[in-house]
């Protein structure tokens, strides 16, 4: 137990939830008239398109009643408009979709800001030929008459006539929009393969029926090109639907040169993706054996860290007896040893953390399923084999391990945090939540386990546009700026990978840092003279702007090699070799038996997997403070929010405020863009997991749970020590919040259970730092940061109040959420104000919360 261990919160006091206070911007709209010019034509096409292609399926499917999803593009939210959409017989609702940055027009804009983009929705519904026309007709009475009484139930139409931009049908190009199929098909037709595979997900239908109906008719069109349908995957409680189809490669050219044939046409269709694309980074197997070995106790118990990941090589010296592999479908028999090198370094990473330091082993061992074989057309790659749907061997992973397969008991039933250290590499965040991390999401709450997961590598060259001569008569500075600089000029293509953007995982970027000594750079050279995030870590933000990445841990440097290119301008390509820099991990070898191998490798897998090992010790923390302080409290449905917070607030930004606003020097001094440009790459900052472990003197950490239902608020006192009064020296509050939340997997809001806290007594703290306070509450995790030095008078008794707040997001709470609250005040290390012993002392005795 440390000296000054963390602090529980007396029970919180139940109350009523705070009022949201707020709104979107006033958007400027067309008038009525105006809308009617608009649309008219489009409605006119829209319905031609629709009779044109219902006539082409008819003639190819005689009787058929032909349905097409017809996709209704807003400026804004029209909340509810599912409802009037179930309203109208012959139209389904398939779901929506956040689109952003969109141009402003004469149209549509902000009142007062012009030039600011805007936010919309894209509403999908599957319809028939009279639904439509229903639909179209009640247009064309709202267009005749603005003042017209719409039937009950339909009134929703009104607002979204009134904010309509488009409305079309959902073609081939939207099926295969920036899903990297047809580029993942060239490079397999160009290894010669005879046949691709493709994930055919369908939109999804409530209907069993429905559902088996349209998978007749997909095998039907498959069938006809010579191909099959190898596996079904249905998922209701994340409307999952998918088909893993094997088609020939001369169908798969023929859609590469004309992607419009009936197969890619069929309206039942949502999204035509590659499979097996969870591809490691280039891996190196290990040339030294230089950490520093020590004799190690083996570890006890039963696992709480799970590795769904590579096959790691179980005999490494670091790793012998450490691992509990589940391997029910032996795929050990086929994965020779020398490519066994992710998974190795990820489990090397959790049990024993950075080589280049000196640290405790885990005392637990780590329970590891592989998910990835070696890739067959990469050099020293791993992948999701293409013979499965990622999202149908995660379902089952998962479930195996808390529920058991049907035949065995559950394989990892303690387990508490789950490492992903991959992410698809195909499949870069664009504000549709992936089925991946949508499993992921609902698997976290139904199990109440916390996900890990990597922010996603671009390891991709950094061009710079200027002239060699140029760039060489700047100062370091002043290349550091330009290189950050250019960073940002290309985040479209530096996205967070999915399944990175889960709501109720936890993000990890990686922080360009590690302990290594390099010994010789030979022509490779440092980008940077600051701690900042790693050059290939990628981009946020998350799901409707939440933060993403969460938090930044140390991922290893990464070093360059410069060339210029043939426009003349400055190229940096990584320089990824098995030596220092990095964070030292166990590694393969070439040579059979040889088990003390070490290698460095970067990036945010590394910083994941360091992250999960600090889960662990969170986990003991927990563990320790309960039995000394709270032993008859029961808080286990809140031990995951409780360390999910725990990792989080060390976080802080430090430095790195200063450095990119430096490099990036917005012409307005806009300090809102200024931090979210920040916060999608160093999300909620630098981690400091040695400030939660314990406290000091003059910094005091407090742990508080509890669970909520809609409209539910706690509120927690933070007693105030009275060595504090009339001081004018800074002092900082931080609070970090986390839960796990239900979701609503059809509909943009998604996020169930929406909660937030506030700080209510700011006397002593009057100021915000760091992170936008709105962009915090988009998630599942909150954190921010108070300061203040005005000198206060406190008495003896003062509290500071935390009020934690609950409300329904995207659908009805159908059980109280538990969560976790974790909250430091302190003051500049050194100064004579015993803060910690004065809240311990203050903390009023614990009551069992139910």
């Amino acid at each position: 137990m440390a000296e000054r261990p963390l602090l529980i919160f007396s029970t919180p006091e139940l109350a009523s939830k705070s009022r949201l206070w707020g709104g979107p911007d006033k958007v400027h709209r067309p008038s009525h008239s105006r809308q009617g010019q608009r649309l008219s034509p489009i409605f006119s096409h829209l319905q031609q398109a629709f009779t044109n292609r219902s006539v082409e399926i008819q003639q190819t499917m005689a009787g058929a009643d032909p349905e097409q999803v017809i996709v209704l593009e807003t400026i804004g939210i029209i909340d509810n408009f599912v409802n009037a959409v179930k309203r109208i017989e012959g139209l389904e609702w398939m779901g929506e979709i956040a689109i952003e940055e969109i141009a402003p027009d004469q149209d549509f804009y902000v009142q007062d800001k012009a030039e600011k983009e805007l936010d919309g929705r894209l509403y999908m519904v599957m319809s028939n030929q009279k639904a439509l026309n229903q639909m179209i007709s009640l247009w064309n009475r709202y267009k005749n008459n603005p003042n017209m009484q719409f039937e009950r139930g339909l009134t929703r139409f009104r607002y979204v006539f009134n904010c309509l931009k488009n409305i079309r049908r959902w073609d081939v190009q939207d099926r295969l929009m920036e899903t990297g199929v047809l580029d993942e098909w060239k490079k397999l037709l160009d290894y010669g393969q005879r046949t691709v595979l493709v994930e055919t997900e369908l939109w999804f239908r409530d209907s069993t029926q429905k559902r088996a109906d349209v998978r007749l008719q997909i095998n039907q069109l498959i069938q006809s090109k010579r191909g099959r349908i190898l596996s079904q995957c249905v998922i209701e409680e994340i409307s999952y639907h998918a088909l893993l189809t094997e088609l020939p490669a001369q169908v798969a050219m023929q859609i590469i040169s004309n992607p419009t044939i009936d197969f890619v046409k069929c309206d039942d269709i949502m999204f035509l993706r590659p499979v097996g694309q969870m591809i490691t980074d280039k891996q190196f197997i290990g040339d030294s054996s230089d950490y520093k070995k020590r004799k190690q106790e083996k570890p006890l118990g039963n696992p709480i860290i799970a590795v769904l990941d590579g096959m790691p090589m179980s005999n490494h010296e670091l790793l012998a007896d450490r691992l509990v592999i589940d391997d029910p479908d032996d795929w050990s028999s086929s994965y020779p040893i020398v490519n066994r090198t992710h998974g190795t370094a990820m489990c090397s990473l959790i049990a024993h953390g950075d080589l280049n330091d000196i640290e405790d082993p885990l005392s637990t061992q780590i329970y590891i399923r592989p998910i990835m074989r070696p890739y067959p057309y990469g050099d020293g790659q791993e992948a999701v084999p293409q013979d499965f749907l990622i999202v149908d061997l995660i379902h089952s992973v998962v479930r195996r391990m808390f529920d058991g397969d049907g035949k065995n008991p559950p394989s990892a039933p303690d387990v508490k945090v789950i490492n992903f250290s991959i992410g698809d590499p195909v499949r870069q965040f664009t504000q549709i939540m992936s089925p991946l991390a949508r499993i992921i999401d609902w698997l976290s709450e139904k199990y109440n386990v916390l996900f890990v997961i990597s922010a996603g590598n671009h390891n991709t060259p950094i061009v710079v546009n200027v002239s060699p001569d140029d760039f060489n008569q700047l100062s370091e500075d002043e290349k550091q700026d330009i290189i950050l600089k250019s960073l940002y000029e290309n985040t479209r293509l530096r996205k967070i990978l999915s399944p990175a953007e889960s709501i109720n995982g936890l993000t990890i970027g990686a922080l360009h840092y590690d302990s290594s000594h390099i010994d010789d750079l030979g022509d490779r050279q440092e980008l940077y003279t600051s701690l900042l995030p790693s050059p290939v870590s990628a981009f946020g933000s998350g799901y409707r702007r939440a933060i993403k990445p969460d938090m930044l841990f140390p991922g290893g440097k990464i070093l360059f090699r410069k060339r210029i290119d043939s426009s003349g301008s400055v190229i940096f390509t990584p320089a990824i070799t098995q030596k220092a820099p990095g964070i030292q991990v166990a590694s393969t070898s070439r040579l059979p038996g040889d088990i003390v191998k070490t290698t460095f490798c970067h990036g945010t897998s590394s910083a994941t997997a360091l992250v999960s090992r600090s889960a662990a010790i969170c986990y003991e923390i927990l563990n320790d403070i309960f039995a000394e302080q709270a032993i008859d409290i029961s808080a286990e449905s809140a031990i995951i929010p409780l360390i999910k917070a725990m990792l989080v607030h060390g976080c802080s930004w430090g430095d790195i405020n200063q450095y990119l606003e430096s490099a990036l020097n917005p012409s307005n001094n806009n300090n809102n863009r200024i931090k979210n440009w920040i916060s999608q790459w160093a999300g909620y900052g630098i981690s400091d997991i040695n400030k939660v472990l314990d406290c000091n003197e003059q910094r005091a950490t407090m742990v508080g749970f509890g669970k909520l239902n809609d409209d539910e608020a706690n509120i927690f006192r933070l007693p105030l020590p009275p060595s504090l009064s009339s001081l004018r020296e800074k002092r900082k509050l931080t609070v970090t919040l986390a839960w796990l939340s239900p979701i609503a997997s059809n509909t943009q809001k998604y996020r169930v259970a929406y909660l937030w806290f506030e700080v209510e007594d700011e006397s002593l703290l009057t100021q915000r730092k760091e992170v936008d306070w709105r962009s915090a509450r988009r998630g599942t995790l909150q954190h921010e940061v108070f300061e203040g030095e005005r000198a206060v008078a406190i008495d003896d008794g003062d509290y500071i109040k935390i009020k934690v707040n609950c409300k329904n997001d995207a659908g009805k709470i159908e059980q109280a959420i538990p969560y976790g609250l974790v909250v430091s005040l302190e003051v500049a290390e050194g100064l004579d104000v015993p803060i910690y012993n004065e809240i311990k002392t203050r903390i009023a005795t614990q009551i069992k919360i139910d």
